[in-house]
């Protein structure tokens, strides 16, 4: 009920909470009216409509406006960094639910600081050493071996070593002296042999700190407090995808005495594993905002202009004969709906990669993703009034081989 409560009076506050105060600038700081620029068209590049989603590769999502305006407010004036994020920090916990919070340089940046700040404690010498010398520090991180992808380098980052197991008789065999976390990939969730409730179970049975990366998790809403209240000691969430903040950013949550240690190995210090992970005052003060308009959005709506906007695009489809259509929402991670389109390559004579470069070829361009099989689209992350152009566009496309 605070939780609610809090959310509810969101509405009659200032801007964000009364953080911001009116402020007088001279007008030498302001700057004038700005001719628009086409800065992507003088450099030779086009633009495109996103119906494949949050991908990093695709500079993951478009900003909310109130993102946007609290960004340009941060380009006029001076901050102390450090005061910001103990502010901004602050107000995140409170909005969230769980015990500190802090902004970072993404996901993966989150998963770094958070392994550096279990490894290090609050001594800043032992800060210093990581990734190369961890004497005097635990050394090992257990996940599950269908967890293991890409983002786990983020904590071999920190010099650790990664045990991998799959069972729990495995995971608790593997735990000794020298361990310093437990790991869990939450999008895997249901791949791995345990699920993270057990996982958390066996984490506090040994009282061993546990993290878990749950980058794309969001929507739902609750799952941005959900890990914690379960037990996890830290939590990742990226900030540019479904959060619509800057998509350099994300968070860091979790025990208070973690994200102290996190901060450690955070700018402005230097010295530091986390040191090239910079967020600047632009990205923390945009960063707040975006988590505020995704609080108080009406999530209901959003989901029925979703599913409204993938079953346009798939009734177009399917006007093409031999097109089949699949809706589908993924049970963890990306859990939007989204649309699976394959056909009969007897009667559409094109495969789904070429089908896809002639949208990406076309006008406007469109990016969609899937593999060998089918094209997949998801369209939250596109402008109102976009799903109808690519409705018309995969219609045109098909029916010109078919």
């Amino acid at each position: 009920m605070k939780r609610r409560q809090l959310l509810k009076q969101m509405s009659a506050l200032p801007l964000i909470g009364g953080l911001f105060a009116t402020t007088e600038v001279t007008a030498a700081v302001w700057p004038g009216p700005v001719t628009r620029r086409d800065y992507y068209k003088e450099l030779g590049l086009r633009t495109f409509i996103n119906a494949a989603g949050t991908y990093t590769s695709l500079t993951g999502c478009l900003m909310r406006e109130s993102a946007i305006d609290a960004y340009n407010y941060a380009t006029r004036q001076y901050v102390a960094l450090d005061e910001l994020q103990d502010k901004v920090g602050a107000r995140l916990a409170e909005l969230i639910g769980c015990e500190a919070a802090t902004v970072t340089a993404g996901a993966a940046s989150a998963i770094t600081l958070g392994t550096a700040g279990v490894l290090s404690g609050m001594d800043s010498e032992k800060a210093s050493r990581i990734p190369t010398d961890l004497s005097g520090m635990k050394t090992e991180v257990i996940m599950q071996k269908s967890h293991v992808i890409g983002y786990a380098h983020a904590i071999k980052n920190c010099g650790v070593k990664v045990i991998e197991i799959e069972t729990r008789k495995e995971l608790e065999k593997a735990i000794n002296d020298q361990t310093a976390m437990l790991w869990f990939l939450n999008a895997n969730n249901f791949k791995g042999k345990i699920q993270y409730k057990e996982f958390v179970e066996v984490g506090k049975k040994y009282n061993i700190p546990m993290m878990i990366d749950a980058a794309a998790d969001v929507p739902p809403v609750e799952n941005l407090w959900k890990y914690t209240d379960m037990g996890f000691d830290l939590a990742c969430f990226s900030g540019g995808k479904g959060l619509r903040g800057p998509q350099s950013c994300g968070l860091l949550l979790g025990r208070k005495d973690l994200i102290a240690a996190a901060r450690l190995s955070a700018p402005p210090r230097g010295d530091t594993v986390g040191r090239g992970m910079k967020v600047n005052k632009e990205e923390i003060l945009a960063m707040l905002m975006a988590v505020e308009n995704y609080l108080t959005r009406d999530h209901e709506s959003d989901w029925k202009l979703w599913e409204s906007q993938i079953k346009l695009i798939a009734d177009a489809a399917a006007t093409v004969d031999g097109v089949e259509t699949e809706i589908h929402v993924p049970d963890i991670a990306n859990h939007v709906p989204s649309l699976r389109i394959r056909w009969d390559n007897k009667k559409v004579k094109m495969t789904p990669n070429e089908a896809r470069q002639a949208l990406r070829n076309g006008h406007p361009s469109i990016e969609t993703v899937g593999g060998d099989e089918s094209i997949d689209i998801t369209t939250w992350m596109m402008n109102p009034g976009e799903e109808r152009i690519v409705a018309s566009s995969i219609q045109k496309i098909l029916s010109k081989k078919s």
